[in-house]
């Protein structure tokens, strides 16, 4: 018998809050978070707003070496696991030979590779670097260092695996670890993502194919996913970290619990690294082997959580699956995008996006799509604009859409829910 898989813990980092309850506080009174770029001179840029995070490694509880050391990545996923084993009250109850980490990242320490490298060659002009790098440097090439940090904070011995699937890898991240909780490889798993990527070479990368917005006079209004007037996503940060607990393992340490994954499907449409198809068909398959595999019905759906990243393309394509995948439903339930208040971290959104699930499922609350004022005659479905909702949210999808053709889906349920 397939063993079931819940959330028991969840904490976040995000532009606008570090900690978990400021974060959904922000989302449900939609308020945006995004603003004029700083983290790097905005001056080479078409795009000049992001989505950043107000963090000081010291203050969240971070070491002093720590501070020095790890990449800003790295701090954001110490600090919400922090947050996420304390919410799940796991004390010394569990084997730590059972306990897994699972942990997503699109770019890994982009941020601080970008910084040791510049340095090190003399802002570039140098072909052979100066040899005086700093120890951290090699964790900085490898992104699983960042499991590795997670793992030796919770003495974590059992699975581990960095996912980087672009911006999908927040959620896939989940799957993989709720896989191996059903699979009976680990009974508990710290899982979520992590992303800094506000940094030259990213920015840079963005505005090349020009994906971002150029609202640089209205930061406070750059993202504006379906609305007819968006211009492209808004770069952010941050992490989000759950705990995922095996069913009657958590039952029995009653544990509280936020809501049961009940299903994760992913795909990738083999098309083109940027473009996507315009009927949405790799992303419906994704939603559909998600809701077949926790048996859930469409008509079930209380809350889609969609990708919505604010880009022409991603937004009809989005539209377009989610009535291929729902058919009817589609145009009754309520659809919102979050990436309208904190940006879009790439890989960290998925987990960020996860974790407002379970907030909306506990709080029975679905948060808005903030900025949106201008309907899109291409886009007909109920978008939640500008106002959270109070209303019965028992079972929620969440959608995410990638660079290179991923398409990921996953459905999250109150326990003892209708599917």
């Amino acid at each position: 018998m397939t063993r079931r898989v819940v959330v028991t813990g969840i904490g976040v980092v995000a532009p606008g809050a570090v900690g978990r309850e400021k974060y959904w506080g922000n989302l449900t009174a939609g308020r945006t978070s995004t603003r004029g770029l700083t983290l790097c001179d905005p001056a080479p840029f078409r795009s000049k707003v992001a989505a950043e995070v107000d963090f000081d490694p010291l203050a969240a509880g971070l070491s002093e070496e720590q501070a020095h050391n790890l990449d800003r990545a790295s701090q954001f996923a110490l600090t919400a696991a922090r947050e996420a084993l304390d919410d799940a009250q796991l004390g010394d109850s569990y084997d730590p030979r059972r306990m897994g980490v699972s942990l997503g990242s699109a770019v890994g320490a982009t941020t601080a590779l970008e910084r040791v490298y510049r340095q090190m060659s003399n802002e570039g002009q140098l072909w052979t670097v100066k040899s005086d790098a700093p120890p951290a440097l090699y964790d900085y090439f490898v992104p699983s260092s960042f499991v590795a940090e997670i793992a030796a904070l919770a003495n974590a011995q059992g699975p581990g695996a960095l996912i980087s699937t672009g911006c999908t890898s927040g959620i896939d991240s989940v799957g993989n670890a709720a896989e191996l909780i059903h699979d009976g490889r680990a009974d508990i798993m710290i899982t979520g993502a992590s992303d800094a990527p506000i940094s030259p070479i990213t920015v840079a990368c963005f505005d090349t194919i020009k994906a971002t917005s150029t609202y640089n006079d209205t930061p406070e209004s750059a993202s504006r996913p379906f609305d007819a007037t968006r211009g492209g996503f808004v770069l952010g940060e941050g992490a989000a970290v759950l705990i995922l607990e095996e069913l009657e393992s958590a039952r029995r340490r009653h544990a509280p619990i936020y809501a049961e994954i009940k299903g994760y499907g992913s795909r990738c449409n083999g098309y083109h690294m940027t473009g996507l198809r315009p009927d949405g068909a790799e992303l419906a398959s994704a939603v559909t082997t998600a809701l077949d595999e926790g048996r859930v019905n469409a008509v079930d759906i209380d809350y889609v959580n969609a990708h919505g990243s604010g880009t022409k393309q991603n937004d009809r394509h989005e539209t377009a699956a989610l009535k291929r995948s729902l058919g009817e439903h589609a145009y009754r339930v309520p659809i919102s995008s979050i990436k309208s208040m904190i940006g879009h971290s790439l890989g960290a959104i998925g987990s960020l996006e996860i974790a407002a699930c379970a907030l909306a499922i506990r709080d029975n609350v679905v948060p808005p799509t903030a900025n949106l004022h201008n309907n899109d005659p291409e886009l007909d479905l109920d978008y939640v604009p500008l106002t959270a909702r109070s209303q019965r949210v028992d079972t929620v999808l969440t959608t995410g859409s990638g660079f290179g053709g991923f398409q990921s889906a996953m459905v999250l349920q109150a326990l003892g829910g209708r599917g």
